[in-house]
């Protein structure tokens, strides 16, 4: 509570109190207004909201998914809840969260993007983007994936030519603690690099290594407080510091992506199509040709679905590798049976994909991983496409909805022991492994992770690679009971700043 109560202090600080309070006064008339419009009796249940601030004193916004998942306990799983003036409906549970996303696909389908997305990218991109746009790049872009390898061995080898590149930064470290976050993001985003550009990058290449760091900046900052409380309330938005920061340093990345398009247009080959990049540009150049002047195929598109693929190609799989070398070294018996089992079936030799079924407690202990690191617990922001009808309730067109993955992942009728790192949850009674249908840390539906099964490649072979090179521990003197496992803030779960010691094993 005080933390917003701070922020709309701050704001009002650089600003008249006669002007402060007009504004107050129009934005109390107008959430009121849309608040006794609300049909009590049809309408999902929820905590009753304060005038302007709706519920957001009730929320712990370094970590709403929290909150929510605490009042669908109330309320139960389809609820509404008061982001300030905002509406929002919550789904909560497994059952609940599949119903919407994939039985009734169609009328959750449609992506809400929020203030400072929307101020970036105005409707383009894959990401955030809605209506033909959204389908024509998304066609594209999945269509695009699989031609330049994923889920194909061609990518495979790339996976792999990437691992042995960051076991050699590993190998440097020389058994002392260090720091796994830059090494593990860089190798990560190499594998999209050579999927979008048509080629990889040095660790050492500053033109890379910013845009990188800048896209995970900027990923933690969109998830901050001050941001999610401007995204309710943009007219305080010169008063968030972090809103400069992000305006700045996606500036940075769209000015450096331009000079990458540059250079790429610049030796485009119709006959030799090198990455998404150029498979775009030519896609473009044939529509103009052709007299089409209303494609979606324009520099908006392009700029935006590329970095949407790069943050999206980056941060979920690498922040997933880093919290299962964390888990390892937390559970040094669990990671004494991976390193067991990876001897025993493949010994020294580099796994791969193909390994996968005969490696069941480490695929287990994978999928373990993504389920409870929980990296996107709210997913991205659904909306209605039409009025709708849902376990009893109407739900209005083009309301804001949120799908609760955290619950989803930790849903106690599905999980026999959801809050701990158990991977028999995906082991049958004899070892083998076990799908799960709650298993859902890509979402569901029509807006399902696009590069999940990149992802699933990636997580494979980067993490059984490092297991036979590495023993992963604490960094000295610190216990295992120490390792800290609260995530940190952010619109993604990433682990709390740590060091590890990955030493030699082979």
């Amino acid at each position: 509570m005080m933390e917003i109560v701070d922020l709309f202090l701050q704001s009002f600080s650089s600003i008249s109190l006669l002007g402060a309070l007009v504004v107050l006064l129009l934005v109390y008339i107008v959430s009121s207004y849309s608040f006794r419009s609300q049909d009590e009796g049809k309408e999902p249940p929820g905590p009753k909201p304060l005038p302007l601030l709706g519920n957001l004193l009730q929320l712990d916004l370094k970590r709403p998914h929290h909150t929510l998942l605490e009042l669908s306990k109330k309320y139960g799983s389809v609820f509404t809840i008061y982001m300030g003036p905002k509406k929002v409906v919550v789904l909560a549970g497994y059952k609940t969260v599949k119903e919407a996303l994939v039985n009734q696909a169609e009328d959750f389908g449609d992506r809400d993007a929020i203030q400072i997305v929307h101020e970036h990218n105005q409707g383009n991109g894959v990401l955030w983007s809605n209506g033909e746009s959204w389908k024509e790049m998304r066609r594209f872009a999945l269509t695009n994936l699989r031609d330049f390898g994923m889920g194909k061995r061609a990518c495979e080898d790339k996976i792999i030519e990437e691992c042995d590149h960051l076991i050699e930064v590993f190998k440097r470290c020389k058994g002392e603690a260090f720091d796994t976050t830059q090494p593990i993001n860089y190798a990560v985003s190499n594998i999209i690099c050579s999927i979008v550009y048509g080629s990889r990058f040095e660790y050492d290449d500053a033109e890379f290594t910013s845009l990188v760091d800048r896209t995970n900046r900027t990923i933690q900052l969109v998830g901050s407080p001050s941001i999610q409380v401007y995204n309710l309330f943009p007219w305080i938005g010169k008063f968030v510091a972090h809103r400069e920061e992000i305006n700045m340093l996606i500036s940075a990345n769209k000015k450096q992506n331009q000079h990458l398009f540059s250079r790429l247009k610049e030796t485009l080959n119709p006959q030799m199509c090198r990455g998404y990049v150029d498979s775009f540009l030519l896609r473009k150049q044939n529509l103009e040709e052709s007299g089409v002047t209303d494609s979606h195929f324009h520099d908006r598109n392009l700029m935006q679905t590329v970095l949407n693929l790069f943050a999206a190609g980056t941060d979920t799989t690498a922040t997933t590798l880093r919290w299962g070398l964390l888990f390892m070294a937390k559970y040094p018996k669990i990671q004494d049976k991976v390193q067991e089992e990876l001897s025993r079936v493949i010994g020294s030799r580099q796994a791969q994909v193909e390994d996968r079924k005969s490696l069941p407690f480490t695929d287990a202990v994978i999928h373990e991983t993504q389920r409870l690191a929980n990296i996107v617990p709210m997913a991205l922001p659904h909306k209605t496409t039409k009025d709708v009808t849902f376990q009893g309730h109407f739900i209005k067109k083009g309301t804001t909805v949120y799908p609760l993955l955290t619950s989803v992942l930790y849903d106690e009728s599905e999980w026999e022991h959801p809050r701990s790192f158990y991977p028999a949850h995906f082991l049958d009674k004899d070892g083998k492994f076990v799908k799960r249908d709650a298993f859902m840390p890509f979402s569901a539906g029509r807006r399902v992770c696009l590069g999940e099964s990149l992802a699933r490649m990636e997580l494979f072979i980067f993490f059984t690679s490092l297991l036979q090179h590495f023993r992963f521990t604490p960094a000295p003197g610190v216990s295992e009971e120490e390792l800290d496992l609260t995530p940190r803030t952010g619109f993604t779960l990433n682990p709390l700043p740590h060091k590890l010691c990955a030493i030699s094993c082979m």
